[in-house]
Order: structure tokens, then C-alpha cells, then sequence
């Protein structure tokens, strides 16, 4: 079943690398985030659906879909994403590649 989303819907990608070797570290440290950024990203007009992993090889991913690109683009001035858990995620050594918002042209 292909769930229907507005015609002008997006998905942010953030993505970051770690060395593996901090997955424990990294891993609750997303966990730990997530207890402020589920709230605060909750209130944001817009918001359709957010992922979040970490793997053990070292990598992590946020991936959320949002009714338009405005309302995507509201992460990044939010400041428990871009101030608050980006300082956490560093000190556990993260690094981020530049974060992407995707118009979704087809679904399944």
C-alpha cells in the first residue's frame, strides 16, 4: 500500500561518519538526543515522518520526510538539532556531510 503524500513533499537526508570503534558512545548518545529532539522536532509544522540509525560501521543517518521544502529546511535553524545534539554528536567524534533535502518524485 503506497502511502499518499502532498505533490510538493521532501525528504532531508543527514548523515555523519564515526569511527567504529565509538559505536557504543555514539550510539547512546543518539539515544540520550533523542529525548530532547523528539519533542522539539514534534512541534514543527510540516513534519510527515523522522528515522534515525547509527551503525556499527560507523555511520548515522537522520532521514525525515515533511509536506514541503520550507518546513524541511525549519531543521536547520532548529536549536536542539543544530546547537545542542550537533555538540554531543561531536564530542563523541561525528563528523557531518552537508545535509540534503530531496523533492520525492516517486514512491512504493
Amino acid at each position: 500500500m503506497t502511502e499518499s503524500l502532498p505533490t510538493n513533499a521532501y525528504f532531508r537526508v543527514s548523515r555523519a561518519n564515526f569511527d567504529p570503534s565509538r559505536f557504543e558512545e555514539v550510539d547512546a548518545m543518539n539515544k540520550r538526543t533523542s529525548e530532547y529532539l523528539i519533542p522539539a522536532v514534534q512541534q514543527l509544522p510540516g513534519l510527515i515522518h523522522f528515522y534515525a540509525g547509527v551503525s556499527p560501521d560507523g555511520s548515522a543517518t537522520h532521514v525525515s520526510i515533511w509536506d514541503s521544502e520550507e518546513h524541511a529546511k525549519q531543521l536547520d535553524h532548529l536549536k536542539e538539532m543544530v546547537v545542542d545534539a550537533r555538540a554531543e554528536a561531536e564530542a563523541a567524534g561525528v563528523t557531518f556531510t552537508p545535509i540534503v533535502n530531496y523533492p520525492i518524485n516517486w514512491t512504493i
